[in-house]
């Protein structure tokens, strides 16, 4: 049953997001608002959501604060849902809602703005006798500075830009020599990423595992978490797996880095769903890293284990409501992954894979989800990330989680661009993945193995064959798709699988 508060919201968002997001919005019985630019008029956000507005001509549209303000006036929406990436973080935004008196469904712009900035952060953690790693807690003004703290802490240290994310602009340093060049790439790149060149300087941890709790607070006071995700399979600092529980916790250091987690969040007056993340040595001893003021990519392993949708729950707490359970009523059941597929090529370093999409089969089987924008025909453009879909599955134990991913990735069919399947297939059959005792350092140590490439059924590709000459064509002999469009993705993909070679 919808909440008389909130009658209409507008997601400031796209692609898989935006259709999550509107998908719990017509459950609650809530119209719902896309934007869209141009490049992406086709997306299925646009079609699912009840209205849809173009924001503009070009593709970084999205953070057009002043757009999506005034769409929102003019349809009559009560609320902004931003999900993550784009605007969900930016404080002038939330000012901006404000302003106008439209509900922002996240944590308001004081608490974001100091959470925002890791120095303030950790200045704030520190304060409320939080664990954090050992570095500075003010900007490093130049490499000379840079290295006598980096000798004071120890080496190997991490430089990191202040306002940063998703691990632009960090360095790891070993070494005296390696500090000039590194902090000037870091102020170089947190300039021109982040609109500022504040670094600031971490111990850098051997074999750190990535843990982050994810979290719920209300209007009234009322905090919980939602137990902890497991985060360190990563390439580039961006996380591709994902599970929960953490294989690598027992049940005293879950319970612990939970209550911390609370503790963190309450301490700073945190409302609405957020993450707190946490780096954990081989030791467990865990310190805080950052914190997220959003819904994270990988929510749905929380949704599977706990049965909360969190963006329900982000509705309902910014419309007032208390939480409507305790922390005592929050079970963690069972055991849940997630694989993050992105338009890549694992055989060309991972070059973007833009294109039109020409054939799909999506994995599907009890307890098999998936978080996607895609279809049959979709042009997958190059300007967003290139992460196109997320599959999540949840089972008994870890083994049969593991297990049911790798059929569920098995059994995804995406012609016409290359994707990461079987990459993530090969993960997942990593002895150090299997055994639990993988570290953020599991996909480097991976990639110097050779990677099977994915093949397709002769058949699969015939069916794609038959869909693009229907939708594409509309011809009734495919002779004429064969001399007439020898660069057609579909036919590219059977060249380089080796399937037919007399085309």
């Amino acid at each position: 049953m919808a909440t008389s508060l909130f009658k209409k919201i507008l997601i400031a968002n796209r692609a898989e997001i935006a259709v999550r997001i509107i998908r719990s919005c017509k459950e609650l019985g809530i119209q719902t608002v896309a934007v869209y630019s141009k490049v992406d008029t086709a997306s299925n956000h646009v079609k699912f959501a009840d209205e849809a507005y173009l924001i503009g001509e070009e593709p970084m549209s999205y953070l057009n604060c002043e757009k999506i303000i005034k769409i929102a006036k003019k349809a009559g929406a009560d609320a902004i849902h931003p999900g993550y990436g784009f605007l969900s973080e930016n404080t002038e935004f939330v000012e901006l809602c404000e302003k106008e008196k439209i509900v922002f469904i996240g944590p308001d712009k004081e608490v974001m703005h100091c959470m925002g900035n890791k120095l303030t952060a950790r200045k704030a953690m520190e304060k409320a006798h939080i664990p954090i790693i050992p570095g500075t807690l003010k900007p490093i003004r130049n490499a000379g500075e840079a290295k006598k703290t980096a000798k004071d802490i120890g080496y190997p240290v991490l430089l990191k830009p202040a306002d940063g994310g998703g691990g632009k602009g960090m360095m790891l340093v070993h070494k005296d020599s390696e500090v000039t060049e590194a902090f000037e790439a870091a102020q170089r790149i947190s300039k021109r990423a982040f609109g500022s060149d504040q670094i600031y300087i971490e111990k850098y941890l051997e074999k750190p595992r990535h843990i982050e709790v994810q979290i719920l607070a209300d209007k009234n006071g009322n905090t919980v978490h939602l137990y902890e995700r497991e985060c360190s399979v990563q390439r580039r600092h961006q996380k591709i797996i994902e599970e929960t529980p953490s294989p690598f916790l027992n049940d005293a250091i879950r319970q612990k880095i939970c209550e911390t987690a609370v503790k963190a969040a309450q301490s700073i007056g945190y409302i609405n769903a957020g993450t707190i993340e946490f780096i954990v040595d081989k030791n467990h001893n865990f310190y805080f890293m950052e914190m997220n003021t959003r819904l994270q990519v990988e929510h749905p392993l929380t949704e599977w284990v706990t049965g909360v949708d969190l963006v329900k729950e982000q509705i309902k707490i910014a419309c007032g409501e208390k939480l409507s359970f305790k922390q005592k009523d929050i079970p963690q059941r069972g055991h849940s992954i997630e694989c993050r597929i992105y338009a890549e090529n694992p055989e060309e370093n991972f070059l973007p894979s833009p294109g039109k999409i020409i054939y799909l089969e999506i994995p599907e089987g009890p307890f098999i989800r998936n978080d996607a924008s895609i279809y049959a025909g979709y042009e997958v453009p190059l300007f967003y990330d290139p992460m196109i879909a997320k599959v999540s599955v949840w089972a008994k134990d870890r083994e049969g989680a593991i297990s049911k991913m790798k059929f569920a990735l098995s059994q995804s069919k995406i012609l016409g661009i290359r994707t990461t399947e079987s990459f993530l297939i090969s993960l997942l059959e990593n002895k150090d993945f299997v055994s639990g005792s993988y570290d953020t350092h599991l996909v480097q140590k991976h990639l110097g193995k050779k990677i099977a490439k994915k093949g397709f059924e002769e058949k699969e590709i015939h069916a794609a064959l038959i869909a693009s000459t229907i939708h594409a064509y509309e011809v009734s002999s495919i002779k004429p798709l064969l001399s007439e469009s020898k660069t057609s993705p579909w036919l590219l993909q059977a060249r380089q699988e080796g399937i037919r070679n007399d085309l």
